[in-house]
């Protein structure tokens, strides 16, 4: 059995990490909030965005149809992986990397996959057996639309310019705080409106249909990246909530253990000694 001074500094450095562990959870669950919100509020308005777009670009001809629309043989695919700067939330990071190399190994076997990591842990993994041709960690430190927009322009001049025929983009969907869903999106080309989806409303168009839908392509793009970004940090708030939550009871039930171990080897190392003071005593007698 470990002496008595072991198992007091095992007890100490539990104690120190279930207060980390504490204090993490209670920080994250305070920008839990403010993020959720911020998702849940954005939702409906690039949902309503995006069906607007599909309604309209569905009833354009081909030939006067958008460069952003274009369905081409895709020979080259650009993934868009959204992680975190941070560890310590889980299977939050890894869930991404696996489901960026599963969609490069498998879905895009024969075609030629690049990768754009939008926070460190992603480039860090991806990079290694990866192509990565840019990595955009500090899009964390001022998450704004106007930031991400400029990622966005920079995505849809690439595949305008045909340096890519399709990009999607992957993200963890924030459902609560338990759950994070794995998502792949296809950002470009522009998914046409399902069959017997189309809407039935009547619009008056002013100016034409056209310049409309070439108007609103752009802000919609940014739009369906920038609510990727914010969903993948109210499930980062959620799983580093969640992963801390778990630690802090694993530390906890770990003390307690040690403390259990503690109070038996100290009733054992007391006993001994009274035992060896009879001893003596009775030899002593005798």
């Amino acid at each position: 059995m470990a002496n008595l001074k072991e198992i007091r500094n095992r007890i100490g450095s539990v104690s120190s990490t279930m207060q980390i562990t504490s204090a993490m959870k209670m920080v994250s669950a305070a920008k839990l909030k403010k993020a959720q919100d911020a998702i849940t509020a954005m939702r409906p308005y690039a949902d309503k965005l995006t069906e607007l777009l599909q309604n309209l670009s569905s009833g354009l001809d081909s030939d006067s149809g958008s460069n952003y629309a274009e369905n081409r043989e895709v020979n080259k695919v650009l993934i868009i992986a959204i992680s975190s700067n941070r560890g310590l939330a889980g299977a939050f990071n890894s869930n991404i990397i696996k489901e960026a190399k599963r969609l490069a190994e498998e879905t895009y076997a024969n075609q030629e996959v690049s990768f754009v990591t939008i926070g460190k842990k992603a480039n860090d993994i991806i990079g290694k057996s990866q192509n990565v041709i840019t990595n955009n960690n500090e899009i964390f430190d001022d998450l704004t639309f106007d930031n991400v927009a400029v990622i966005a322009e920079d995505l849809m001049e690439r595949f305008a310019t045909g340096e890519f025929d399709k990009i999607e983009i992957i993200y963890n969907k924030f459902k609560n705080a338990a759950t994070q869903i794995v998502t792949t999106e296809q950002f470009l080309p522009i998914l046409p409106v399902e069959q017997g989806t189309t809407s039935n409303v009547d619009y008056i168009f002013e100016p034409s249909k056209q310049q409309i839908v070439e108007g609103l392509i752009p802000k919609a793009l940014k739009t369906q990246l920038f609510k990727g970004i914010r969903d993948s940090v109210a499930s980062e708030h959620g799983a580093r909530m969640t992963a801390m939550h778990k630690a802090t009871d694993n530390a906890t039930e770990l003390r307690d253990a040690l403390k259990l171990q503690y109070n038996k080897a100290r009733q054992a190392a007391i006993t001994n000694e009274i035992l060896e003071i009879v001893g003596g005593a009775e030899a002593l007698n005798n």
